[in-house]
């Protein structure tokens, strides 16, 4: 019995031995609190001297106070020892996207604030057992790396990216031999962009022993004949090396042999490489991502990447390098999980890619983007063997056909992009069975047929939905009224599918909505005023343009956060609704509305940016608020009622690039505070009651593309400083006004220079001799226009042309101007030589003039002119034959001249029949006026002989010798009294020298 209670007594002794043992830390710790050691002296002062160099905004050091540094914010000390081994002052701002350019303002703004800067002490060097150094994210302002950090020889872990370093790395940072984890990425938060950091020799590298992550990404390194691949070739613990946008050049096709055959990550993308894909490549066994994009490399993908049989992420997106088909060899790679192909030359079709993939007893991909290539065909059946899948990319390339009902299978499938393709069939109902899929864009393709609630019966995961087909409406959405999708949409766009006429009800429960683009669907409707109240404080961006949508707005909403209102081209009428303080663009063109810009505009929409609310019924005055708003790029008024005169208040809208009160009843003169504006590109004024001069200011203006202040009541002359100040004027239009002197010779000055319109007024002298400096309208669309082109489609200017006998609106086409009119004025002289280099010249009006002397003998040069008219002139002399090498010619008008001689015939100038086109030149003959030329009749009937002898020629010769010699004795007649008729006029052969 007491071996029994003895060996019980144990038993219950081991059993609570452990919460004797808890209990016991417990107490110790307890009471052993205040022991732990505290920093020393020595590192505490070195750490004040630290923030004492430091820029501090957001107060992050404030807990930098008090004897003891091991309970400062960063600071990370041995709980026995007190020594600092970690200093840890990363910049605690979260960035919720990898994409730095999707911050918001306010986001870079509060990431900024947050950013230590100054100047780093070497006063560090006394925390001798610093093993822990993270600088990243912050802002040092182009400073350089400090040398004294390369004296920290029991650091492990050093990052100083993103911290806006520059210059050289320091070579010293090789001393530091127990580094594992090194990241010095050159990119800067605070310019967006590469901060310039440069490594000048790469070779101190190689003495990283331990060194696991490397990433020296924006880094330009110097590296020649794969210096840079010789050092980190000499590390054989690495696992991750990430050095994108280094600018390197060389790279070694084949290695001796490959030190580093433990990486897992493998990232020398978008640098300059230019040669084959390297051999050593296919050595890295254990690699799990391997990005290639954005080089040169050439060849094509060869079976050697079977033999990556672990790889998991392959991107070789943005090479030029795959010329062919895809390779089928790609299809054995079964553990591959991400395939990024985009951007490259691929082309043919997938199938037998796809089909590849089925010798995989498990297809492992998960992401696959082909985006941006030359793939064509249908997509086969064998897509829905992709059980994983849930990235697929196709955007940018040329299928065509339907999408199979085989995409149906795809349940692991999330997101979707085949948008900017040929596909031109239907959406299969197999559709709706993508219960996970999130994002769908299909837009720009050509779709057909009729999509019901069953193409999105189980889409409950769907938050975001791209729609647009071409033609118009050949897409049908028709679900039945009362029907409650499964989704909550946070993004919308559909565009050019039908989708109306009443506002659809599936879409008036979608609560959730922060963008809406719903573009010519077909809506004829009022907006729902109950749905869009409960939007009111998540909607970012509405978009309801080109329908039919009617009825009054109301003039307020509260709590409306909208970024972006586009309601143009409908039938709104009533007051502008002033609904977001938020908002920075407005779109309201093309509607009905009426009544005054609100005088406190400037004020009630203080973040504007856009403001277009041409072509409505607006009157009152242009308010002086306008002002105010300082972020204002494009003002536009166009087409409406608005009277008085412009405020004088421009100067301080510095960022303006639009003024266009075009069509309006404006009056007074050009505000001279215009000329503040040194980003001004587009001043269009035209047609209002304008007077005074052009105003001498506006040669500050520098950056003026277009200006349009025709139809007005200004004087004077054409300004001296346009082709000097300001030489970058893409449309030049000044007609119908009260202008007059002579056409300067500086506006030869003017290389950008496509549409120059001066007609209608009183300018006198000669055409400028030097048109041929005019290099846009000899080459056309050069790389210098393309800027402007883009900037003035981007605003779809319009532009009045007078042409081919009538005005004619230019705007999405303002890249084919191409004009010169110098029409209704008091030009004398000849058409200068110079001219006929302008080639691609699309249209010359010089009518109503008092240019004399003959047609330039080369106007034949112009061959892509349409429009040509010199009526009303006093031109002499004949037509030249060259006219008929004017192919394109649509509109001819040489009336009321003293042109003279036979008209000449052949390719276009065959269709251009119309007698107006030379009436008023009495000398004229042949086709297609009535007059006959001398010796016509005699050819006439040469040539009806001719055709009368029909397929008997040859006996008809023999049966009628003497015909020939009529024919014979009638030509020497004919000739006789030609040369009769040349010697009496010399006008007819009258020929300019010049």
């Amino acid at each position: 019995m007491d071996g029994n209670i003895s060996f019980y007594s144990i038993s219950l002794l081991f059993l609570f031995l452990p919460i004797l043992f808890v209990v016991h830390s417990i107490s110790f710790n307890f009471c052993n609190a205040d022991s732990i050691a505290k920093c020393s002296n020595t590192e505490r002062e070195a750490l004040l001297a630290f923030r004492n160099g430091l820029t501090d905004p957001s107060a992050r050091l404030s807990s930098w106070v008090g004897d003891d540094c091991c309970r400062w914010e960063g600071v990370g000390c041995n709980n026995q020892t007190g020594n600092v081994f970690k200093l840890d002052l990363r910049n605690p701002f979260h960035f919720r996207s990898l994409d730095p350019y999707s911050l918001t303002d306010n986001e870079v703004a509060t990431y900024r604030s947050l950013c230590l800067g100054g100047e780093l002490n070497a006063s560090l060097l006394n925390l001798k057992f610093l093993n822990y150094l993270d600088l990243s994210l912050n802002n040092f302002e182009g400073t350089q790396i400090p040398e004294f950090i390369g004296q920290f020889k029991n650091l492990w872990y050093l990052n100083l990216s993103y911290a806006s370093f520059t210059g050289e790395v320091p070579p010293h940072l090789g001393n530091l031999s127990n580094l594992q984890y090194l990241d010095l990425n050159g990119f800067s938060y605070n310019n967006f962009g590469s901060t310039g950091l440069q490594v000048e020799n790469p070779q101190w590298l190689s003495v990283f022993s331990t060194l696991k992550y490397l990433d020296m990404g924006f880094v330009r390194i110097n590296s020649k004949e794969g210096a840079w691949l010789n050092a980190i070739n000499m590390i054989p613990s690495l696992l991750e090396i990430r050095l994108h946008e280094c600018e390197l050049q060389d790279i070694l096709v084949t290695l001796s042999f490959v030190n580093f055959t433990s990486l897992t990550v493998l990232d020398i993308s978008k640098n300059f490489f230019n040669s084959s894909i390297p051999n050593w490549l296919f050595n890295l066994t254990s690699l799990t991502k391997l990005d290639l994009s954005s080089n040169s490399f050439s060849g094509s993908i060869s079976s050697e990447f079977a033999n990556l049989v672990s790889l998991e992420d392959l991107d070789l997106s943005l090479n030029g390098y795959i010329g062919g088909h895809i390779a089928s060899s790609l299809g054995a790679l079964c553990k591959l999980k991400n395939l990024n192909l985009a951007a490259n030359n691929l082309s043919g079709e997938i199938s037998e890619f796809l089909n590849n993939l089925s010798v995989c007893p498990s297809v492992s991909l998960v992401s696959l983007s082909l985006n941006s290539n030359q793939i064509t065909g249908q997509l086969p059946d064998s897509i829905g063997s992709l059980k994983n899948l849930q990235i697929l990319d196709l955007a940018y390339n040329s299928f065509w056909g339907s999408i199979p009902s085989a995409i149906g299978n795809l349940s692991s499938l999330k997101v979707l992009y085949l948008h900017s393709n040929k596909m031109n069939g239907s959406i299969p109902e197999s559709f709706g069975q993508l219960s996970k899929l999130v994002d769908l864009n299909l837009i720009a393709n050509a779709w057909g047929g009729v999509m019901t609630e069953v193409h999105f019966m189980n889409l409950s995961s769907l938050e975001r939905i791209m729609l647009s087909t071409e033609p118009t409406w050949s897409l049908v959405l028709n679900v039945s009224y009362g029907w409650v999708p499964p989704f909550r949409l946070k993004y919308i766009e559909i565009r050019d599918c039908k989708l109306g006429p009443s506002f659809p009800m599936w879409l008036q429960v979608q609560s959730e909505l922060q963008q809406v683009r719903l573009t010519n669907v077909g809506i004829s409707d009022t907006i729902p005023e109950e749905w869009f109240s409960k939007l009111a404080s998540k909607l970012i961006v509405l978009d309801l343009s080109n329908n039919y949508i009617k009825g009054k707005l109301p003039r307020k909403l509260e709590c409306l956060q909208l970024d972006v209102i586009d309601l143009s081209s409908n039938g709104f009428e009533g007051l502008l609704p002033l609904w977001s303080t938020n908002a920075t663009q407005v779109y309201f063109q093309n509607n009905s509305f009426s009544g005054h810009i609100p005088e406190n505009i400037g004020e009630l929409m203080p973040r504007l940016r856009n403001l277009h609310i041409s072509d409505n019924h607006l009157n009152g005055t242009v308010p002086s608020s306008i002002c105010n708003l300082v972020e204002l790029l494009v003002f536009s008024v166009r087409n409406n009622e608005i009277h008085g005169e412009l405020i004088d208040c421009w100067e301080s809208l510095q960022s303006l690039w639009v003024l266009d009160a075009s069509n309006n009843r404006l009056s007074g003169s050009i505000p001279i505070s215009l000329g503040h504006l040194r980003s001004l590109g587009m001043l269009l004024l035209s047609n209002n009651n304008l007077d005074g001069e052009i105003p001498s200011s506006l040669q500050n203006c520098s950056a003026l593309s277009s200006i349009d202040l025709g139809g007005n009541r200004l004087s004077g002359k054409i300004p001296s400083w346009i082709g000097v100040n300001v030489s970058s004027i893409f449309i030049l239009r000044l007609r119908s006004n009260l202008l007059e002197g002579e056409i300067p010779t500086k506006l030869c000055n003017l290389p950008n220079l496509h549409f120059l319109d001066l007609a209608h007024n009183n300018f006198s002298g000669v055409i400028p001799s030097c048109l041929d400096n005019l290099t846009g309208l000899i080459y056309g669309n050069t790389s210098q226009t393309y800027y402007a082109q883009y900037r003035l489609a981007y605003f779809k200017d319009q532009i009045i042309v007078a042409t081919k006998g009538r005005e004619y609106e230019f705007n999405h086409n303002i890249a084919l101007l191409n004009a010169i009119d110098l029409s209704g004025n008091n030009l004398k002289g000849g058409i200068p030589e110079a001219i006929t280099s302008l080639k691609a010249l699309r249209g010359m009006n010089l009518s109503r003039n008092h240019i004399s002397g003959s047609i330039p003998e080369k106007i034949g040069n112009l061959n892509l002119l349409e429009t040509l008219d010199l009526s009303h002139n006093n031109l002499s002399g004949t037509v030249p034959q060259t006219l008929s090498f004017l192919t394109f010619i649509s509109h001819l008008d040489l009336s009321y001249n003293n042109l003279s001689g036979k008209m000449p015939t052949g390719n276009q100038l065959q269709t251009l029949n119309a007698s107006s086109i030379y009436e008023g030149n009495p000398f004229l003959c042949g086709f297609p006026p009535q007059a006959k030329c001398p010796g016509d009749e005699t050819e006439n009937s040469i040539t009806t002989s001719r055709d009368s002898r029909g397929d008997d020629e040859d006996e008809n010769d023999s049966l009628f010798p003497g015909l020939y010699i009529s024919i014979g004795l009638g030509f020497v007649v004919g000739f006789c009294g030609v040369a009769f008729v040349i010697c009496r006029k010399k006008s007819f052969w009258r020929y300019d020298t010049r």
